[in-house]
């Protein structure tokens, strides 16, 4: 585990022993159960997967540990709005307030204001987080495999599909693929951002993707900045992309959503 994911996990294991102090396990399920029905992440993403076409997934984040603040007017509401504007097929926000300036409300707000299926982006160490995710509204949840052992990474995924949801499992190295592939995720995000340099490469997708099975759809993260980045890694079979920074500097974030994809339709 690099130095900032074990910083984060110290902090994030004491944020959920608070909420569990705070509300029960019982309490957090019966929240989770009264949650408006999970809108299908994985099944957005095929629909908008179609041969020719890419999928879009807009992710909202105010900040980030190695860019520090990325949009000054963050507004998760017209954000989510105008990534529906654009195309996107699903959105991922991130709920984390430390290192990305994120909220648990942000979700919900976001979800509340389009019909497209969110993701909570955030660092998934223990069960209690699943329920809690989806009492939030989420449709899917991340599986950060450098963050986790195989036996977490193993019950948030179950957890995930028993509350309806999906889950990415998300993996930067050939050994952390390794280890995604023997879950029963059909999401695997490639994150193409070295966790201990914070540089990011596309030549990880482009070594990794090929190894995931057909059965599964693989979705490049990090390091994607316009039309060119999205031919590229689909000339290695990736057609789903997690894209924040590049869309949320621009000024208009719908239209910026609508350039890149549409430039980079195959």
């Amino acid at each position: 585990m690099s130095d900032i994911l074990a910083r984060i996990a110290v902090y994030k294991r004491a944020e959920v022993a608070e909420r569990k102090a705070a509300t029960a396990q019982a309490r957090m399920d019966a929240k989770a159960r009264a949650a408006s029905p999970p809108r299908g992440f994985r099944r957005a993403l095929e629909a908008a997967h179609a041969p020719g076409r890419l999928a879009l997934i807009g992710e909202i984040k105010r900040a980030s540990p190695s860019r520090g603040l990325i949009r000054e007017d963050f507004e998760p509401v017209a954000l989510a709005r105008a990534y529906e504007a654009g195309g996107a097929a699903c959105l991922s926000v991130l709920t984390d307030t430390p290192s990305f300036g994120g909220a648990p409300e942000h979700l919900g707000a976001a979800r509340a204001a389009t019909e497209l299926p969110v993701l909570r982006k955030d660092f998934m160490l223990d069960r209690y987080q699943v329920p809690e995710a989806r009492a939030l509204g989420a449709d899917c949840i991340l599986i950060i495999m450098a963050a986790v052992d195989d036996v977490a990474a193993s019950t948030l995924c179950a957890y995930a599909k028993v509350w309806g949801m999906d889950a990415i499992a998300e993996v930067h190295d050939a050994v952390e693929l390794d280890r995604a592939l023997k879950l029963d995720c059909r999401l695997v995000g490639i994150n193409n951002r070295d966790l201990k340099t914070f540089v990011t490469d596309l030549a990880t997708t482009e070594a990794l993707a090929p190894r995931v099975p057909r059965d599964r759809i693989v979705i490049a993260e990090s390091g994607i900045a316009g039309a060119s980045d999205i031919g590229r890694l689909a000339r290695v079979g990736v057609h789903a992309f997690l894209v924040g920074e590049s869309l949320l500097r621009q000024p208009d974030v719908a239209a910026a959503t609508r350039a890149l994809i549409g430039g980079g339709q195959a």
